[in-house]
């Protein structure tokens, strides 16, 4: 092949290229529902900087994806249904949206309202799945989120090991995808230390800042570079479970 045909065939698979462009038609639009407990919800602007993952996790995305965070402060998979939050999202499902959901941290502790048995909490994830399933939508388990606890030696301590067990069963057993953020989130806060680990959550000294004069000192929910960094390993495990989602995932600035 001489070159004037070389660049003929290369014009000719870039005139096709952009003709097939054209003629794809746009991605549906879809919605991202959150659902799940203080980790990854919405805070008022007195309880600032604390972050949920599910505020950053909104501008991840393309224009084709709406990001609508449910989330709410110290719900359990039994309170979020008995306060009506669930039913509006299972109303307002299409075909194609995504709920993530995450319980955990207010379902096992026994001493609060919020709290269920180990067989309420499967029964309830399983109807997550169910309710939206049966609206052609997509669900998404995710076990809860780490919090820091570390041993006298450094090491980190599981603080779900029983419920984020039964939400890797039950994605197993319904063939759900799941994001195990229990495990990955422990896998960043050993790597960090027990000192480092500190800057990813609410840790504040007295005076710091006007919304915690007295300072804070949490070990469970984020900072804001705490929640971007949860935000991440979520999205990192859509793109390899290699979601229809990872498509619409906003690409960076070259």
């Amino acid at each position: 092949m001489n070159w004037r045909s070389k660049i003929n065939a290369r014009a000719i698979v870039l005139y096709a290229g952009i003709l097939l462009a054209f003629s794809l038609p746009p991605a549906k639009k879809i919605t991202v529902y959150l659902i799940g407990d203080s980790t990854m919800s919405i805070k008022q602007v007195k309880a600032y900087p604390e972050t949920g993952w599910g505020m950053p996790f909104v501008y991840f995305f393309d224009s084709t994806v709406t990001v609508d965070n449910r989330a709410q402060n110290g719900r359990s998979t039994r309170t979020f249904m008995a306060e009506n939050r669930w039913q509006p999202v299972v109303n307002n499902l299409q075909e194609g949206d995504y709920v993530f959901i995450q319980f955990g941290h207010n379902d096992e502790v026994k001493t609060k309202a919020s709290y269920t048995t180990e067989e309420e909490f499967k029964n309830n994830l399983i109807k997550y799945v169910t309710d939206t399933r049966s609206r052609n939508a997509i669900p998404v388990l995710v076990t809860p989120v780490a919090r820091r606890k570390f041993d006298s030696t450094g090491k980190l301590e599981s603080t779900h090991e029983l419920y984020s067990a039964i939400v890797r069963t039950t994605a197993r057993e319904q063939h759900v995808p799941l994001i195990d953020l229990d495990r990955k989130s422990q896998a960043l806060l050993q790597s960090m230390g027990v000192e480092n680990s500190k800057l990813l959550f609410l840790q504040l000294k007295p005076g710091e800042h006007p919304n915690y004069p007295g300072g804070k000192e949490d070990n469970t929910h984020f900072n804001e570079l705490g929640a971007r960094m949860m935000a991440e390993i979520v999205l990192a495990e859509i793109r390899t479970l290699n979601l229809e989602l990872a498509g619409r995932i906003t690409k960076p600035a070259k």
